[in-house]
């Protein structure tokens, strides 16, 4: 008999019923080191009264209203996002899956307007990930994410991460835009070197291509700075956000330049949820604290602090890790064992870490985790190790 909640999960039997900063409390009272945040969601950690503070505000006063109207909280996000970034427009999504969707529709109603209504192909890279709607499971057609669900959405050309001959190779008068993760996910922790970003903003520009960064996951100070591309010194046309922008809230935004944006006028896109009053009041909360001065100093310090101590970790149990890679507090480590196993072993030493792909074991702590909490993790993490090893 299928369960009342759509088996499309393998959960671990974890039942957490509280959360502190970088902690959850399971219902049996064991405190767990969570070093992955929600999937770099919880970007201030867990019951942060910033954003505790913003929402219980919010709620008493008005959830809800439709994009029909004028909100105050979705402008204030809007120009703190405008302020803050490339970007001279945001339109806010409830997820990272809907800001795909709408990056997509974005680039391609670019070109019909331009009288190009040809230009729809959106090149992707091998590893990637988007989302698990129609166009972003076609965006990044792995096996596991398209089987079964076909037809796919034409108009998507997939090519090998981080091979600048194939791309230059690859673009013709029917792209539309290039999209990429700067740094990818659930692929298994692949950062796109700088000049690689470089040398595709420069395509683009060359062709009249538009660029897409997918910040989802890499965005909102997980690298510390505001966003991943920003290292390189380059900027996209549009970028899809979501995961830490709401700090546990679902939201997510896509921001992009005003001649990116011209397509989209008054009927084109919609959203109920999206941008509502109580989510933007969350969002606006985040974006203020991770951009006030000084607070991702603090992270690029304590991610530098921690970077150095993983290193150790890999040097000092070669039976079980190889490497570690990522920017910032997004890092993985890439294991000899299955990431899926060291992550249970994790549960035995109240350790909270995420699978990806390509043997690795994300680490995305929140941005807040505390130096002591680093320290904490590298014992935890070498428990962990030594567990499988004796095994």
């Amino acid at each position: 008999m299928i369960p009342s909640v759509l088996p499309t999960y393998s959960r671990a039997p974890l039942h957490f019923v509280k959360g502190e900063g970088s902690w959850l409390i399971e219902e049996d009272g064991r405190r767990f080191l969570d070093l992955g945040s929600g999937i770099a969601v919880a970007a201030l950690g867990h019951s942060n009264p910033i954003v505790v503070n913003a929402l219980t505000d919010q709620a008493q006063k008005l959830w809800h209203v439709s994009n029909l109207y004028e909100i105050p909280q979705q402008q204030a996000l809007a120009d703190a996002l405008v302020d803050a970034t490339f970007a001279d427009t945001v339109f806010f999504t409830n997820s990272g899956t809907e800001s795909t969707e709408l990056g997509v529709k974005m680039v391609r109603k670019y070109w019909y307007e331009k009288g190009q209504p040809d230009r729809v192909e959106i090149i992707t890279f091998t590893g990637a990930f988007h989302g698990r709607s129609s166009a972003a499971i076609a965006a990044a057609p792995t096996e596991k994410m398209v089987k079964g669900f076909g037809p796919l959405l034409p108009g998507f050309k997939q090519l090998p991460f981080g091979d600048l001959d194939a791309l230059k190779a690859a673009v013709t008068d029917k792209t539309a835009a290039i999209l990429i993760e700067p740094i990818q996910g659930e692929g298994g922790i692949h950062v796109l070197p700088d000049d690689h970003m470089k040398a595709l903003r420069q395509i683009c520009d060359d062709t009249g291509t538009l660029l897409i960064f997918d910040e989802i996951q890499c965005g909102m100070g997980r690298t510390g700075r505001l966003f991943a591309h920003e290292w390189a010194g380059v900027t996209p046309d549009v970028m899809l956000v979501a995961k830490g922008i709401g700090g546990g809230f679902p939201l997510g935004a896509v921001l992009a330049t005003e001649d990116a944006a011209s397509g989209m006028v008054a009927g084109t896109h919609g959203s109920t949820y999206g941008g509502n009053p109580l989510g933007c009041a969350v969002g606006l909360a985040v974006v203020r604290a991770i951009t006030e001065d000084g607070f991702l100093d603090g992270v690029r310090r304590k991610a530098s602090a921690l970077r150095q101590k993983l290193e150790g970790l890999v040097a000092d149990n070669p039976e079980i890790f190889e490497e570690v890679r990522g920017q910032g507090f997004m890092l993985g480590l890439r294991t000899k064992v299955a990431p899926v196993d060291f992550v249970k072993a994790g549960y035995a030493e109240e350790l909270i870490t995420v699978p990806a792909a390509d043997n690795v074991v994300r680490l995305l702590p929140a941005l807040t985790l505390s130096e002591d909490e680093i320290a904490e993790a590298i014992d935890r993490l070498d428990r962990t190790a030594k567990r499988m090893a004796s095994a």
